[in-house]
């Protein structure tokens, strides 16, 4: 796990190797091990290292082939990679790192090599015979890469920090991406904040040469989900996720540093662990947050799971003290701002500081095995395609009255999907995913804006309508849905820049590309969550208590609603205030929601705390 920086076309910049380190010195949390720069006519390569398999000096990157014709900078893993390395048996190996596996598999095969890859990893490779250069992202998004494109330079890094220390990278906010923020709490690949910076998607990769540039896909959900499962019997589909899973932990498994798994008591974290000790890992290190505030804490349902597999558990207490004095460097720490992530900051401090560098995550699991509410209001929703049938001001009165007889949020986005064009994924999905309506966003923004949301464009491209489009079974278009959107964008950007930011690697076992493609081709009757993640659970068999099986879903949330009328109430206003230096958003909005909020209005938390986030961020990056 690394930090990656770099430009390709040099023409015009002085000193390139001075301006590489700069960007590494941006990023140089990513990776304290060590620091280097690679730079040529064209080219100009920057690394940070975090060291996990092969410690020594010749682990270190930029790492170039054993001709010196291809380099490469990554950040990653590649998990086959000894089996890979056995087909390369011919090539004259001088370290015992996925990184050289990366330069001989190219060699030997070209960028088609990324179809053997089974991994997480953002990569930068020069061929310097062909005088090519390729960026790459990994199949499910895992590892992020921003980059910078003026038809002059382009430029790379794994945060954005890294680009903005570029002299030709301007500041200036996207107000497209400020809406979608706005109204989702995060910004959707491949757009940014910022308007001069990009995202590169999941299973894509950019191609340059002297001839132009390229984006081409190499994988995609849509053309390599597995039929396998046609015509299995419910035993064999269990058995086949089973295996898929058991090795998919021992493949994130390999390491020569210390390591251990995140462990909140639910589902996925605890199947993570069980998988781990029937590996036949040993001594498995285990990590908790826990709250004074009972009916937040999960501590229990954790040290059930620690205790069947006698782990060495770590309990992370937290107040709303402790949190408050780490917001600061939290909230520095976040390249992206979003709606999340600052959870995933304290457990990721707390666990690199009891001495682990690497952590298995349960992170995906609700996504592959329809664990959020969302699958069954989804499928429950696609069954009453009968009510579009009714004419419009029927249905505008019907949410009229529920509103006015139940006002809630749940009432408005119930109202709202009664007005929709089509009983269908792409229209109500995008409501039941917003923190504020279409509307409510216009009122936020000073500029007009009706047709584009991000959601409704990635949801519509991504599955189709009706039977025109993802020809998926059902729950696997709304797992696209929340992959693409929710998982991409908030909890796996989330998750690696708050683990990054104490140089923490953190593994997600249920996002192996192999146990993805079989899941999505299993059919609704066998995945259909009548119990919480049914299927995984039954695949598992008895290696979960019952209790954890059983318990009621709370996810890693902290006591937001009280904190925030509390210890931070000073630092949400003056996030708040820091916020209304951006004129494209209406400041009678903002302070708005702030009062209701306050009041135990109609404003959750999470209606106002992204914006808090917001004006923080903007401010101590000083964007435009």
């Amino acid at each position: 796990m690394c930090g990656i920086n770099g430009i390709y076309d040099l023409t015009g910049i002085e000193l390139p190797d001075v301006v590489v380190e700069k960007m590494n010195a941006a990023t140089q949390h990513r990776g304290p091990d060590y620091s280097a720069v690679y730079w040529d006519n064209q080219v100009a390569f920057g690394h940070n290292r975090l060291a996990i398999i092969d410690l020594n000096p010749e682990g270190n990157q930029p790492m170039m082939s054993a001709d010196g014709e291809v380099v490469v900078v990554f950040n990653g893993e590649i998990y086959n990679y000894q089996s890979l390395r056995e087909e390369l048996a011919d090539y004259p190996f001088q370290s015992k790192t996925d990184t050289e596996v990366i330069l001989a598999a190219y060699q030997k095969w070209g960028i088609d090599c990324l179809q053997r890859f089974n991994g997480m990893f953002a990569i930068a490779l020069w061929d310097k015979t062909t005088r090519t250069f390729y960026l790459v992202r990994d199949r499910m998004g895992i590892k992020p890469i921003y980059y910078f494109d003026n038809n002059k330079h382009f430029a790379f890094s794994s945060e954005m920090r890294g680009l903005l220390t570029l002299p030709f990278v301007d500041k200036k906010l996207d107000v497209q991406g400020l809406r979608d923020y706005v109204q989702y709490g995060t910004v959707h690949a491949p757009n940014t904040l910022l308007d001069s910076v990009k995202m590169l998607l999941p299973g894509h990769y950019i191609m340059i040469n002297d001839e132009g540039k390229e984006e081409h896909v190499y994988w995609d959900i849509h053309t390599h989900y597995s039929r396998k499962s046609d015509g299995q019997e419910y035993d064999e589909v269990k058995t086949e996720i089973r295996n898929l899973f058991v090795e998919s932990v021992k493949r994130r498994m390999q390491a020569d540093v210390p390591f251990g798994a995140f462990l909140s008591g639910g589902i996925d974290s605890s199947a993570v662990v069980a998988a781990m000790s029937m590996s036949g890992t040993q001594h498995i290190k285990t990590f908790s947050v826990i709250f004074d505030e009972e009916e937040f804490s999960e501590a229990k349902y954790a040290r059930l799971v620690a205790e069947k597999y006698a782990t060495e558990h770590t309990e992370i207490k937290l107040t709303s003290t402790d949190f408050l004095n780490s917001l600061p460097t939290a909230v520095a720490a976040l390249d992206h701002p979003s709606v999340d992530g600052l959870n995933s900051y304290i457990v990721s401090q707390a666990t690199k500081n009891s001495g682990v560098t690497m952590a298995l995550s349960g992170l995906g699991g609700d996504e592959l095995f329809a664990g959020y509410e969302i699958f069954k209001r989804s499928y429950a929703l696609l069954g009453k395609k009968w009510i579009i049938s009714f004419p419009l001001f029927t249905r505008k009165w019907v949410g009229f009255a529920l509103r006015l007889l139940r006002p809630s949020i749940a009432s408005d986005k119930i109202a709202k999907t009664l007005l929709v064009k089509y009983m269908e994924l792409p229209y109500f999905y995008p409501i039941n995913r917003a923190i504020y309506a279409d509307e409510e966003v216009q009122n936020a923004l000073n500029f007009s804006d009706k047709t584009h949301n991000a959601v409704q464009e990635i949801v519509e491209e991504g599955v189709g309508i009706g039977t025109i489009g993802f020809n998926a079974p059902f729950m696997s278009k709304v797992s696209f849905a929340e992959w693409a959107t929710y998982m991409q964008n908030v909890l796996l950007r989330d998750t690696d820049q708050m683990s990054m930011a104490h140089a923490l690697e953190v593994r997600v076992p249920f996002l192996d590309h192999k146990l993805v493609e079989y899941v999505y081709g299993v059919n609704d009757t066998y995945k259909f969550p009548h119990s919480p993640k049914k299927l995984l659970v039954d695949a598992l068999g008895d290696w979960l208590p019952e209790e954890i099986v059983n318990r009621p879903k709370m996810g890693f949330v902290f006591p937001w609603e009280k904190w925030m009328r509390g210890d931070l109430m000073g630092y949400c206003e003056e996030g708040l205030t820091a916020l209304k230096t951006v004129n494209v958003l209406d400041h009678s909005f903002i302070d708005k929601k702030w009062k209701d909020f306050q009041r135990n209005g109609k404003t959750k938390w999470s209606h106002i705390w992204h914006l808090v986030v917001l004006g923080h961020w903007l401010k101590v990056n000083e964007i435009n």
